[in-house]
């Protein structure tokens, strides 16, 4: 062989040791350093991946909750209505409808008139678990717009979207970081702008984090997970906040950020941490006490809650007092009566001659947290005039006679 290929070949030898040096082994790419540097919402961030060599149980049984799946991508499993002929459309007049349709290039809503095709826009984000109902947003460039068709889990059909007129299509309604921060985990706003009356958010679709994930409650986890994986004989929590360590009020702000109606911020919730006061995101504090009964059943649990008398008399009572956020509790109606009896031991009724210990037992939120009417919140069927309100439990712990009264007779003799 010549020098010349000899040293040619020395060269190809020398390159492939030290790139082999650089690209690593599969654990090393995948280790937590990787993972921060790649978690969209920057430094101190690692993305909920991480959490699970750690917490399996807790994160299998949390994708299974609403929190989990409060925002997704769209997909045939995703979307709860159906694109089957026959039940993919809703109808504004007899020649005018929106369908739902499955196309080569993605699921769409697609606008007729008398049987031609108008206006087409993609499903870009699905919103809302599907628990009660789901709507949907689209992209144009770098704003997000919503769909004018929602569905309704419990109509089991596609209605109007909120905020849209009932008698036309419209595609107009822009979508601003608000939505996002409580039916996300992040989305990068790359500006905003004044559009006439309206403040316009342009945002980067690359960058998102769908549904809530581990670290929008509690906090950035990258030094925490460093550590332990460094540390796996440390059993003690290091470099996270501890739920069990925060005040009441740390405690019920971290369901406030999104569960007290809308506010007018200051600094993006993204960032909120355990700990932090909500005074340091929203511009004006949140009003708590006083008669609740204006306060719309939608988006204002946290007030309603602490304007009642179990509340008011408990120096220990906060969210999670009833509510285990790891676990799909929903309508398990035993579950929550038993934390109920927690502190409600020893209560007579007086129908309990109408209907049986074990159903008044194990049902305490049907008549002290009934499901109201929201008039923030409704939807129209395509076969009814008016739109019907989305039915929300009320957290104004309270007497309700009239919801005691349709319990008994649904109960009664059981």
């Amino acid at each position: 062989m010549s020098t010349s290929k000899l040293a040619i070949t020395a060269v190809i030898v020398v390159l492939i040791i030290a790139l082999s040096q650089c690209v690593g082994t599969p654990d090393e790419t995948t280790g937590p350093e990787t993972l921060a540097a790649a978690d969209v919402r920057g430094a101190g961030y690692i993305g909920a991946a991480a959490c699970i060599n750690c917490h399996k149980d807790i994160h299998t049984s949390y994708l299974a909750t609403a929190h989990r799946n409060t925002s997704a991508l769209p997909s045939i499993a995703a979307i709860k209505g159906s694109f089957e002929p026959g039940k993919n459309a809703f109808h504004y007049r007899s020649n005018v409808k929106v369908a739902m349709e499955q196309r080569s290039n993605g699921l769409f809503q697609v606008a007729y008139m008398n049987e031609q095709e108008k206006q087409a826009f993609p499903f870009g984000v699905v919103v809302g678990s599907g628990r009660k109902a789901q709507t949907y947003l689209y992209w144009y460039d770098d704003n997000v717009f919503q769909l004018p068709v929602s569905y309704s889990v419990w109509a089991r059909n596609w209605v109007n979207s909120p905020s849209y007129p009932a008698d036309k299509v419209r595609f107009d309604r822009l979508i601003n970081v608000g939505c996002f921060e409580c039916h996300g985990s992040y989305i990068e706003r790359k500006g905003t702008q004044q559009e006439g009356e309206r403040l316009v958010d342009y945002f980067d679709k690359s960058k998102i984090i769908y549904g809530l994930d581990c670290e929008r409650c509690h906090g950035p986890a990258a030094k925490h997970v460093s550590f332990h994986t460094s540390h796996p004989e440390e059993k003690k929590p290091q470099h996270i906040a501890l739920y069990r360590q925060l005040n009441r009020q740390q405690q019920t702000a971290l369901c406030a950020q999104c569960h007290s109606g809308g506010h007018t911020t200051k600094n993006t919730i993204f960032y909120f941490k355990p700990g932090d006061s909500l005074t340091q995101y929203f511009s004006s504090p949140i009003t708590t006490g006083g008669d609740v009964s204006q306060l719309d059943v939608h988006g204002n649990q946290y007030q309603l809650l602490s304007g009642s008398k179990c509340y008011i008399k408990s120096n220990s009572l906060t969210c999670s007092s009833c509510h285990n956020s790891h676990v799909q509790e929903r309508e398990n109606m035993a579950v929550f009566s038993q934390r109920c009896a927690s502190c409600h031991n020893s209560v007579k009724h007086s129908f309990a001659t109408q209907v049986s210990a074990n159903v008044i037992n194990n049902n305490c939120v049907d008549c002290h947290m009934p499901a109201l009417p929201s008039r923030a919140i409704t939807m129209k069927k395509e076969d009814k005039r008016e739109a019907d309100p989305n039915l929300v439990r009320t957290h104004f712990i309270s007497n309700y006679p009239e919801a005691t009264k349709q319990f008994i007779e649904k109960h009664n003799g059981n």
